[in-house]
């Protein structure tokens, strides 16, 4: 597999009429022989048209967490990849940062049929992961402050794995929908674990790294299906939810 296939051909040159078509993947590891995938989802807005800044902070928040799931499963031939948003908002029932996930995950796994593949996504971007995550190739979703409406599907999720850290003080997302979405998840048949973080906010910038790193455990724990027995150290409290097989 090469960089190529994941991404498609290049875009046409300054002098041809055509649209530049759009790329939902940015691949930013890819090992000779992929055994696996993580593909980050960053945040947004709740509306707008325009593409994403070239300086765009929802992003930049997310390299971290690639860092940290890069040094703990790096040399297990895992692809590090990132959804590219056409929009910078959900933009109401077009769902784009959704559209824009399932997308890059056909370019993902088109190339590579069977690859699984664990989705991380922040607050939109845990939206547009959970809503995508019922994509043939998903073993798993680590949503990170996620935006959870009430009125948002499950059923599509029977099976998966869903890992759901919320601050309780977070004033942006609410973790309350967050716990009422993945307690609806449970009973569609996903397998559920939910982690009430002790700091960090909607920016998860307060006791960071307890964030990254617990993270990238929950990413290897979906890859290698076992459980994850501890939230590790920092204080998260464990929430309501059943075992992993």
């Amino acid at each position: 597999m090469s960089e190529d296939d994941l991404v498609g051909p290049a875009s046409p040159g300054p002098d041809h009429a055509q649209p530049v078509p759009h790329r939902p993947l940015t691949v930013h590891t890819l090992p000779p022989a992929p055994r696996a995938a993580v593909v980050l989802l960053h945040g947004g807005r709740a509306d707008g048209l325009a593409p994403p800044p070239p300086l765009n902070l929802p992003a930049l928040r997310m390299s971290p967490f690639r860092t940290a799931i890069s040094r703990s499963l790096g040399r297990s031939g895992l692809v590090l990849a990132s959804v590219r948003y056409r929009c910078r908002g959900w933009n109401g029932p077009r769902a784009d940062a959704a559209h824009d996930a399932r997308g890059a995950l056909d370019a993902l796994t088109g190339p590579a049929p069977g690859l699984p593949v664990v989705l991380v996504g922040h607050s939109m971007g845990g939206r547009a992961a959970l809503l995508a995550g019922g994509h043939p190739s998903v073993l798993g979703i680590v949503a990170l402050a996620p935006w959870c409406p009430p009125d948002e599907p499950v059923t599509h999720l029977h099976g998966k794995t869903i890992a759901v850290l919320h601050d309780e003080h977070d004033r942006i997302t609410r973790a309350d929908h967050s716990w009422l979405f993945a307690e609806r998840a449970r009973h569609a048949g996903a397998q559920i674990h939910t982690i009430a973080m002790p700091h960090g906010g909607h920016t998860m910038l307060r006791d960071a790294r307890h964030w990254h790193r617990l993270t990238a455990d929950l990413v290897g724990a979906i890859l290698d299906g076992t459980a994850h027995t501890a939230p590790g150290n920092g204080g998260s409290r464990h929430r309501s939810g059943r075992s992993w097989s």
